[in-house]
């Protein structure tokens, strides 16, 4: 700011040398060349010493008078000149004004995004609340058809189950007459297959199980006696134990005479009572045979001639 003062000062007596100098004839052509002049070098020195690029502007205000001539000297005119602090006080009091309008805007934008904020959190809460509150009266509605339904339900049971009582009455009495037919028809049939044999028999029917099952288990001795008895009641075969037995070529014990040596132990003679009991496992067996100490002839008869039923242990059974 300094050298801007001294600068002008200098001009400033530059000027007047010259303008006191000059010729009255020719003092008002000089005095505005000067004056032209001096306006564009203070110009170009404010514009490129202060930094400004443009930015702040020095405004030289020149106004010059009618040339007076007075006492032989003419004198100009003062300068007014406007300074760059002027200026910024100038600027900085517009900026605040702006910075002012502007933060009023913004916190009127500001207060409205809230406000619209609140509101629109309002109304997702009040639409949660609302749908909340449907989906209890429809849990209530569906809780009270249930209640109605299994209401309804139970009375049908209720019904159902006087009624069931009723007919599980008269069922348990068909039922219990039926139990007791069929206890006396198996009666019937234990009696049936109960053979009453003569003590002769008996021992034959001991002999012949001990040769053929004798290292069978007690099932497998109980079968070979069944067979025996069966072809006993069979009207294909003779009517006695020993008769069977001693059928023509039926029995390998009998052919072979193991049937008189070999010797009855407790538990053939327990197996045996059973099956004269009625106790029968043979679904009306009346052939078995042993295939590994048969011959190819005599299995090959049994496979064409008969119908196999099952295998126990060592033995196939026929009929």
């Amino acid at each position: 700011m300094l050298t801007l003062c001294s600068f002008l000062r200098g001009a400033y007596l530059f000027v007047k040398s010259l303008v006191t100098k000059a010729a009255k004839s020719d003092y008002r052509s000089k005095a505005v060349f000067l004056c032209a002049g001096f306006v564009v070098a203070v110009t170009a020195f404010t514009a490129g010493g202060f930094g400004g690029g443009g930015r702040n502007a020095l405004t030289v205000f020149a106004e010059t008078s009618s040339v007076k001539e007075e006492d032989g000297a003419d004198e100009p005119e003062e300068i007014e000149i406007i300074t760059e602090a002027d200026i910024r006080i100038e600027s900085a009091d517009r900026t605040g004004s702006g910075r002012q309008v502007v933060g009023s805007l913004l916190a009127q934008e500001l207060k409205e995004d809230e406000e619209n904020r609140i509101r629109t959190r309002e109304e997702i809460r009040r639409g949660e609340l609302e749908e909340a509150r449907r989906a209890r009266i429809a849990e209530l509605q569906r809780a009270g058809e249930a209640a109605a339904k299994a209401a309804e339900e139970r009375a049908l049971k209720e019904a159902a189950g006087t009624a069931a009582e009723e007919t599980a009455g008269e069922s348990r009495k068909e039922t219990e007459e039926a139990s007791a037919e069929q206890t006396a028809a198996a009666a019937r049939e234990e009696t049936s297959k109960a053979v009453s044999v003569t003590g002769e028999d008996y021992q034959v029917l001991l002999r012949i199980v001990q040769a053929e099952a004798g290292i069978c288990d007690e099932k497998g001795r109980i079968l070979v006696a069944n067979v025996i008895l069966n072809r006993v009641r069979s009207d294909e075969f003779p009517d006695t134990v020993r008769g069977v037995v001693y059928q023509r070529s039926q029995f390998s014990p009998v052919a072979d005479g193991s049937i008189d040596t070999c010797k009855v132990t407790q538990e053939t003679v327990s197996c045996v009572d059973r099956a004269l009991s009625g106790e029968d496992y043979s679904q009306g067996a009346l052939y078995f045979m042993n295939r590994r100490g048969s011959s190819r002839r005599n299995a090959s008869w049994f496979d064409s001639h008969l119908t196999y039923l099952f295998s126990h242990d060592r033995h196939e059974f026929f009929k």
